[in-house]
């Protein structure tokens, strides 16, 4: 992987991670159109990178938050921090039973599969469509939201389905605050990023570092272009969904998606 890769891997990776455009339906279509030797699948130790740096980006933006839930949640009392984080976990539920126990099935689905990702994105933007339209309300949200919002993120998993669309649509379509929308489905992410980095670097000392370790700068330019750009997707999308601007992004789902299925039909 050369440098001008790393950014570009990078900054996909920062943006996808946060923009409802779904960042593994991007890299699937980039990978079919370029091919796997034009754009290569990301290395596990790149993968690993990236993915702390939209972590990080995650607890930069939201850090005075995660500050004060995590000393709430310190005082071992039932109060409105230790719920959110029991709520967190609540979320997390769905997303891990899906991976732990269809791993298999899920990996068939990310083989260059341009139909079903242009199916799916359309479905994102459906989705898109619904939250702006969703009334605005300063309701809370709930145990039982939290869980169907992680089902939702589950859901995500395919390819085509923005992970940030998806929990956010849900999340505001139940009726929650949509800036509470907003907070949750980013937090509720991190966790799940950290078990994917573990299992990651888990097998990467399987395969001997896959060969990598040697690679520091890259790693360090594919870090920085993924963190700079997560946390302006994130700021970015806070206050998109605030003032009600997702059908913007409803319309590129849905163009891409339609020339997706066209390439698939016509090439």
């Amino acid at each position: 992987m050369g440098f001008f890769e790393a950014i570009l891997l990078g900054i996909i990776q920062g943006l996808t991670e946060f923009l409802p455009v779904s960042s593994s339906g991007h890299l699937e279509l980039a990978k079919a159109l370029l091919g796997d030797n034009s754009v290569p699948e990301e290395s596990l130790l790149f993968t690993v990178v990236v993915h702390a740096a939209t972590a990080l980006a995650t607890v930069v933006v939201y850090r005075k938050d995660i500050l004060e839930i995590a000393k709430g949640t310190l005082k071992f009392e039932w109060n409105e921090e230790t719920q959110f984080t029991t709520k967190i976990i609540v979320s997390m539920i769905p997303a891990a039973f899906v991976g732990i126990y269809f791993k298999d099935e899920i990996e068939t689905l990310f083989s260059k599969n341009i139909l079903l990702v242009g199916g799916m994105l359309m479905i994102t933007g459906l989705l898109l469509i619904m939250a702006d339209r969703a009334k605005r309300t300063q309701k809370n949200l709930t145990f039982w939201n939290a869980f169907v919002v992680g089902i939702a993120q589950a859901i995500a998993i395919l390819p085509g389905i923005s992970r940030s669309g998806a929990t956010i649509a849900t999340t505001v379509g139940l009726g929650v605050d949509r800036e509470k929308a907003a907070r949750f489905s980013f937090l509720m992410v991190v966790p799940l990023i950290a078990g994917k980095m573990l299992l990651d670097v888990k097998d990467l000392v399987k395969m001997g570092g896959a060969g990598e370790s040697d690679k520091l700068f890259i790693l360090l330019v594919g870090f920085v272009a993924a963190f700079i750009a997560g946390i302006f997707a994130c700021k970015w999308m806070i206050a998109l969904v605030k003032r009600a601007k997702l059908t913007h992004f409803a319309i590129y789902c849905f163009v891409v998606g339609i020339l997706s299925m066209l390439y698939v039909v016509l090439i």
